[in-house]
């Protein structure tokens, strides 16, 4: 995990500089406006880019084992405070869409798998399919449609913490995330679906069946456990993805979290930011594999880390 870490943060620190312009030509020098060259070289001295790439990123590196991902180039605000603002945000509505998509995908996709051939197998495939079809945001935009034409009713505007308002925060939140979630079970329903099929035609499943075991314990307890290793992976790496991809889906619900800081940072070319928030994703991302790696290990006795 260090070095995989370590990698990606020389490559994020190296491309975020390839891009041509910096965060003070883009403040001082954008719109036609005239400024000393001297203002200029003295705005980047105070930012510290005209020190050498090299001690830019022994600087940056430094403040990570710190804890400390320095201050945005924009704002002046502490890089930890300015994310911490927004990801309880995103994180709470990963976690949601995350739950719903599992909610609707593990069910469909064992009753596609154990019915297969027959209607209930392709109403499934079919609802899955245009799960995959449908952009969230759009998904969105007919969501809040429906609302304001059939209730007169908009979702609330401003983000109220979940310990602050339970219900305030639900009806903000629970529209994205049925949007999001519907999306991400379509792939979690096809994972479901194909890796039960696999485990079904196992020879200690038919064994179960020819002893004469119940039907759902065949299916929850030997198959459905088995069948759970692929899937699991699936739902790891989404719920990662979800993290800081809803860039769209964000700007539709006026959702100020991960994914609206993304686009405000790129457009102010603000360096310091923009390391933060790659590396937090980047960290979940390996985060999540880890956990994932543990989780073979509870899910498949066979599987052991010696």
């Amino acid at each position: 995990m260090i070095p995989t870490l370590f990698a990606v943060a020389v490559i994020i620190f190296v491309l975020v500089r390839v891009v041509p312009g910096d965060i003070v030509e883009l403040r001082l020098v954008s719109g036609g406006s005239f400024v000393p060259r001297s203002v200029v070289e003295a705005e980047r001295e105070r930012l510290g880019l005209n020190k050498p790439i090299w001690a830019q990123f022994t600087e940056w590196m430094v403040g990570i084992l710190r804890l400390d991902l320095g201050t945005s180039m924009w704002t002046g605000e502490p890089i930890t405070e300015e994310i911490a603002l927004r990801l309880q945000l995103s994180l709470q509505l990963a976690i949601m869409a995350t739950l719903i998509a599992v909610a609707i995908a593990l069910p469909m996709g064992i009753a596609a798998a154990v019915r297969r051939g027959t209607w209930v197998d392709f109403g499934v495939q079919i609802i899955s399919v245009a799960g995959l079809a449908t952009p969230s945001f759009w998904l969105g935009i007919l969501l809040i449609l429906f609302l304001l034409n059939t209730f007169h009713w908009l979702p609330p505007l401003t983000f109220t913490p979940l310990w602050v308002d339970p219900r305030a925060n639900l009806l903000q939140l629970i529209w994205p995330a049925l949007a999001v979630g519907y999306r991400y079970s379509a792939v979690t329903t096809r994972m479901t679906r194909s890796a039960m099929l696999e485990v079904l035609r196992e020879d200690y499943v038919r064994t179960a069946w020819a002893k004469g075991l119940a039907g759902r314990v065949i299916i929850a307890h030997h198959a459905l456990r088995n069948a759970l290793m692929p899937v699991v992976t699936v739902i790891g790496l989404e719920f990662a993805f979800l993290i800081g991809g809803l860039v769209v889906t964000e700007q539709v619900f006026n959702l100020n979290g991960i994914g609206n800081l993304f686009v405000e940072a790129i457009s102010h070319r603000d360096y310091t930011l923009i390391q933060g928030l790659l590396l937090l994703v980047a960290a979940g991302y390996i985060a999540v594999n880890f956990l994932i790696d543990l989780l073979y290990g509870w899910l498949d006795p066979r599987v052991t880390y010696g």
